[in-house]
């Protein structure tokens, strides 16, 4: 992607993304009310490359029927990957200025 080295500032702001989506996505699918747990984690390693870790952390309250509870978390942090991916591009794009 043409991707610079990030600064410390670029690889906590790519945390920040990726964790607020995957957050926004679950909360889009899940009321608040209905959780039990939602804890989202990331993790940047490295600057070039970066490797991203996302954790989620889901639980429904027990009276709750809902969704398939990996498939949710799967996806979430598909969307979380997803955001990181375009935070990188749009990095990308100011150092080839």
């Amino acid at each position: 992607m043409g991707i610079p080295d990030l600064t410390s500032e670029q690889v906590e702001r790519l945390c920040v993304v990726a964790e607020e989506a995957a957050r926004k996505y679950v909360l889009a699918k899940i009321s608040k009310k209905n959780l039990e747990k939602l804890d989202v984690g990331t993790e940047v390693e490295g600057t070039r490359p970066a490797r991203l870790e996302i954790n989620i952390d889901l639980e429904l309250l027990p009276t709750v029927k809902g969704p398939d509870i990996q498939r949710l978390v799967n996806e979430a942090v598909r969307e979380g990957f997803r955001s990181a991916e375009k935070y990188l591009k749009e990095l990308s794009c100011h150092s080839q200025k």
